[in-house]
């Protein structure tokens, strides 16, 4: 007889022990992740002990007073979470896809995108751009939001803005910006819904992966990707994929000013997307058709937006 009492049993997560979610520990990030929780607990009729949150800072929520991109980029809002997912400390990571880097290390997975919110952005402070007074002081972090603004009113003043969407609401209520933009994925999840106007895509494009919530786990973990794969929504991660495809070509990084956005209809793919001057005075634009399956889709668009850009901007991405 076979003696399997030094065997160890294999322990799976969310079966013989709560699994394991790792989050950022803002306000914004803590919903996004309960909702995948939540997604997950229905998905699987698990009981809600079997499932932890696990709520860390990043080093992208403790630096404040300098843009990210002169200090680490994207990786300062994942690389707490990349190290304790790898260590086994989490079994998954819940992640604003806006915010996670186009190349990501083998080891890390995508394995479910939820099913994306509203991916515009929402001017807070003003009704409209066109109404912000000349020289009108505008908070923001983003690179592309920078540029947008600058190429419909070169004569606004924008500085830096940092903090949770609850801070910078709170540096407009003090006077010390005359307006913010901020996506309304966010201010929907927070129940802000009725904060700020909502700026058209054909005015201000949104940035790839807007409204997109991914969850990341171990590329060997084949128990948890599938998992995970039940809270998957298919058009999100074709859309999201194709806009990440189209950043990777461009080789974008944080001080690039891009946007994108694609919608699923059937089989069918449709991209927008633009790539920008830092201050807004060169903007080329274009849009694409394919099939899902078309990987190169993307690759295309990119190339033909940079084949049309004069050498300066084409520069911004290092070409």
């Amino acid at each position: 007889m076979t003696d399997n009492s030094n065997i160890e049993r294999k322990i799976l997560p969310g079966v013989d022990r709560p699994l394991r979610i790792g989050t950022r520990q803002s306000p914004l990030a803590m919903v996004q992740t309960e909702l995948a929780a939540s997604a997950i607990l229905s998905a699987h009729g698990w009981r809600p002990d079997q499932v932890e949150l696990v709520p860390m800072i990043a080093t992208g929520d403790k630096i404040q007073d300098r843009a990210l991109a002169e200090v680490g980029g994207k990786a300062l809002w994942t690389k707490e979470l990349d190290r304790a997912l790898f260590e086994g400390e989490i079994d998954c990571a819940v992640h604003s896809m806006k915010d996670v880097e186009t190349v990501r290390p083998s080891a890390f997975t995508i394995a479910a995108m939820m099913t994306r919110a509203d991916t515009h952005d929402r001017l807070v402070g003003a009704d409209s751009i066109d109404g912000l007074p000349k020289g009108a002081i505008v908070g923001t972090a983003s690179p592309r939001r920078k540029a947008q603004l600058l190429r419909q009113r070169s004569d606004l003043d924008i500085r830096l803005i940092r903090g949770n969407v609850q801070t910078r609401l709170q540096k407009i209520a003090d006077g010390e910006y005359a307006a913010t933009l901020l996506a309304a994925a966010g201010l929907d999840r927070l129940g802000m819904d009725d904060i700020g106007t909502e700026i058209s895509e054909d005015v201000m494009l949104p940035a790839p992966a807007q409204g997109a919530v991914g969850i990341e786990t171990l590329t060997d973990s084949n128990h948890m990707r599938r998992v995970l794969r039940e809270i998957s929504c298919s058009n999100t991660s074709r859309a999201v994929t194709a806009e990440r495809t189209f950043l990777k070509e461009l080789t974008a990084d944080c001080h690039s000013p891009v946007a994108a956005n694609a919608n699923i209809e059937g089989l069918t793919i449709h991209l927008r997307a633009e790539i920008l001057l830092p201050d807004g005075s060169q903007c080329i634009s274009g849009s694409s058709e394919f099939q899902t399956g078309d990987v190169a889709g993307p690759t295309r668009l990119a190339r033909k937006l940079l084949g049309q850009a004069s050498a300066e901007l084409k520069a911004v991405f290092g070409r």
